[in-house]
């Protein structure tokens, strides 16, 4: 679920909204209760991390082993 930012045109007052996309707006202001309350455009954060347990090797692809061992062809004769 997003965060969303809201100003409010009557007092200045800014402030975030964690909401479901499909939520409604908020319309009205928490410190003023006016009805002048408009959504603001971000950027976003982007993908958060909390917590223990995301490195940065977790989704790397692991290479495959590559055989350095080579069988030699080649017989020593015997005498």
């Amino acid at each position: 679920m997003p965060t969303y930012e809201y100003l409010c045109q009557n007092c200045g007052y800014k402030f975030e909204k964690f909401q479901s996309i499909v939520q409604d707006p908020v319309s009205e202001c928490p410190v003023c209760s006016s009805n002048a309350v408009t959504r603001l455009v971000t950027g976003g954060a982007g993908v958060i991390f909390k917590g223990s347990g995301f490195y940065e090797t977790d989704y790397k692809k692991k290479k495959a082993k590559q055989k350095t061992t080579k069988k030699s062809n080649t017989k020593k004769e015997k005498k």
